[in-house]
């Protein structure tokens, strides 16, 4: 009877599992930060811009008071409408996001420079040092440390396996830096989405708000008529375009902030695929 190779699904058996964990990230930023940003820009846009007292023609009511006669700039984009809050609270989402992302990222770039880190494991694993290549790992963190010290545990095992080839042992190797980085990369992109989001969302609601204050702008012209109603148009158009100030000053920070992250995760990941390809290509190379 012909003799049979074990296979890797039969290692796998052993230690199917990868050695990195996933990490217990909670979600509750995603689903409390927009509903506070919004109503946060809400109270700027009531209370603050929309101060009684900076209006020589205040109005009355609670939740939209028609205030007139704005003493400064600011007080102005008050008289924007009810898209204006939803404009800030967009601008919060972006800042709050953004210091998030900012934040994360950076952890998960590790201690010191990838490129740094991924050539002083280069030089341990050519010196046959893998103890000293985890080493590195501890010291780097990071989502390339992490991914590379799950890939480093393999190794290790590989060298004393005598059950399967070296082809093997390298698809176990790869498949042990898939997983881990199937796991780190979630966590890298999370959030994104919002500022992705508000980069096309916050132009188009500006550009309703912008609407929006012109039909009222062009509805009192046609009701009073005369020289007067031509500065009124004049103001409610003003008026009208805070709405698209504010969207695109928005919509062109939330862009430059995502464009920045990506950037920074790009950077990342091609740091985990030079990791993966270190590791694979040392081991078939020293222990063939």
């Amino acid at each position: 009877m012909a003799e049979t190779k074990p296979t890797v699904t039969a290692t796998a058996s052993k230690a199917s599992s990868t050695s990195v964990q996933p990490q217990k990230n909670s979600n509750i930023i995603s689903l409390v930060a927009p509903i506070v940003c919004i109503i946060a820009g809400y109270l700027i846009w009531r209370f603050i811009l929309g101060n009684a007292s900076d209006f020589t023609k205040p109005g009355e009511g609670w939740f939209w008071p028609q205030h007139r006669g704005p003493k400064g700039a600011w007080n102005r984009m008050y008289e924007g409408g009810i898209i204006v809050p939803i404009l800030i609270g967009m601008f919060l989402m972006v800042l709050v996001f953004s210091i998030e992302r900012f934040l994360t990222i950076n952890r998960a770039t590790g201690t010191g420079s990838i490129s740094e880190f991924v050539r002083k494991v280069q030089y341990h694993l050519a010196n046959r040092n893998v103890d000293a290549a985890l080493a590195e790992c501890d010291r780097q963190r990071g989502s390339v440390g992490n991914v590379m010290k799950a890939g480093l545990r393999r190794y290790k095992e590989m060298i004393s396996n005598s059950e399967l080839t070296t082809d093997q042992k390298v698809l176990a190797i790869q498949k042990e830096v898939e997983e881990a980085t199937s796991l780190e990369l979630p966590m890298l992109q999370k959030n994104l989405v919002f500022l992705s989001t508000i980069t096309s969302a916050a132009t188009l609601i500006a550009l309703l708000g912008t609407v929006i204050g012109m039909i009222r702008s062009f509805a009192s012209l046609g009701e009073s008529g005369g020289a007067g109603a031509a500065t009124e148009l004049a103001i409610g158009i003003s008026e009208a375009l805070y709405n698209t100030a504010t969207g695109i000053a928005t919509a062109a920070f939330s862009l430059v902030m995502y464009n920045v992250f990506t950037t920074k995760i790009d950077g990342i990941t091609y740091g985990i695929d030079e990791s993966g390809f270190t590791l694979t290509q040392s081991f078939a190379s020293l222990y063939k």
